[in-house]
This record gives C-alpha cells, structure tokens and sequence, in this order.
C-alpha cells in the first residue's frame, strides 16, 4: 500500500495525549463501519500511559476490538516493565473488550525464539497469513530505535518473518518487524521529551541506512 507521512508538533504533552486520543478514536470507528472489526498494536513506555488512560474514559465498541503488542520486554506480564501489564492496568482491564480478544506476548514461554514463533502463529490465527493493522502505536527512544527494532542489530534485516527477537544490552525482547508496521493502514509514533528531538531529525531529516534505524 502507498505510505503517506503526516508529522505534527504540539505544544505540550498534554496536547499530544489529547490529540492521539482523537485520533485513536477516528480510526477505531473507521476500521469497524468499514470492516467489522479494529486491530490495534499497543506501545509501551511512559509516553502512551496517559493516552491509554484518557482511552479508558471513552464509549467505544468495545467487543470489536483485538489488541496486541508491537514489542515486549521478556518479563512476566505482572512485571513492572511489562508493556502488556501496564496497557492492561490503565485501560484494557476497564473496558468491555472480551479478554479473548486481547493478546499479550507469550513471554512464559521456553525461550524468546519460541516466544516470537507462537505470537506470529496468534497473529496468523487471529487475523490471517499477512496481518493488516488497522493502527499501530510506536514510540521512539532517544537512539532512534522503535518498538524493540534497535540500531544495528539484527532484528532489523527481519524480512520473512512478522514476529522476531530484539535485543537491548543483551536483554531480549520480543517485536514486531519492519515488514508487518510497514503494511499497517495507520502507524503512530508518539515522541515526547527534548531528549529525543537529535534522533527524531536524523529519521526525518538525515540520509539513514536500514540498520541505522527502522525505515518505512
């Protein structure tokens, strides 16, 4: 599908919050009068809390919705550092969405790889052998790196797989690859904090190779 980029700078973290939140829902309607259903792929980090939040308090058709996880920590979703348990404590678990149609990581299972290997098979069971995202929410560290698609490693030449491992200081992680974002219908990148504006401008601005940072 052809890509489009849309960049907005707002005033305050209060105003991007607001904003996401608008948006958010613009989509989820859109996705379930035209097609029945919305697949959203949630963020973690400090970033979208308050999005996730401000979503709790919405009226929304709930029971169409399937939420999953761009990326993962490899800890248990009772961990204070997991994306999944956090999403679900701020919004997930105060809404009516069935909890079948909630997917977090795998990450009990016996190994990261196996990990990424049963979260690509829920992914192919729930919505098909090519996923198609109705939304997808990114942030993005001050290394330029988004979901766990970390500057010069491996995981980003992941392209024959939807689901792969990443890598943070010897820390595996769990992410999606650059192949299923890309083809998502709408990608989201939330970035506060001056801390990140010298990495925002080398995406946007700077010629970039594929293993610099993650390319749409």
């Amino acid at each position: 599908m052809t890509a489009s980029v849309h960049v907005e700078v707002l005033g305050d973290r209060a105003a991007l919050v607001e904003r996401a939140r608008a948006l958010v829902v613009e989509q989820i309607k859109t996705a379930i009068a035209a097609r029945g259903a919305c697949y959203l792929a949630l963020a973690g980090g400090s970033t979208p809390k308050p999005l996730y939040a401000a979503l709790a308090q919405e009226t929304l058709p709930w029971p169409y919705l399937h939420i999953f996880w761009g990326d993962e920590r490899y800890v248990p979703i009772d961990h204070p550092d997991n994306n999944a348990g956090m999403a679900k404590a701020a919004w997930l678990d105060q809404v009516a969405i069935p909890p079948a149609q909630i997917y977090p990581v795998p990450t009990h299972a016996d190994a990261p790889p196996a990990a990424a290997d049963q979260y690509q098979t829920t992914l192919e069971t729930v919505m098909g052998s090519s996923p198609i995202f109705d939304v997808v929410l990114l942030g993005m560290g001050d290394d330029g790196h988004t979901a766990s698609l970390f500057p010069h490693t491996p995981a980003l030449g992941v392209g024959d797989r939807w689901v792969t491992v990443g890598n943070k200081d010897d820390n595996p992680r769990i992410t999606f690859t650059v192949p299923l974002i890309n083809q998502s219908r709408c990608v989201m990148f939330l970035v506060s904090g001056t801390n990140k504006q010298p990495a925002l401008e080398a995406v946007l601005l700077k010629p970039r190779t594929a293993i610099s940072t993650p390319r749409g």
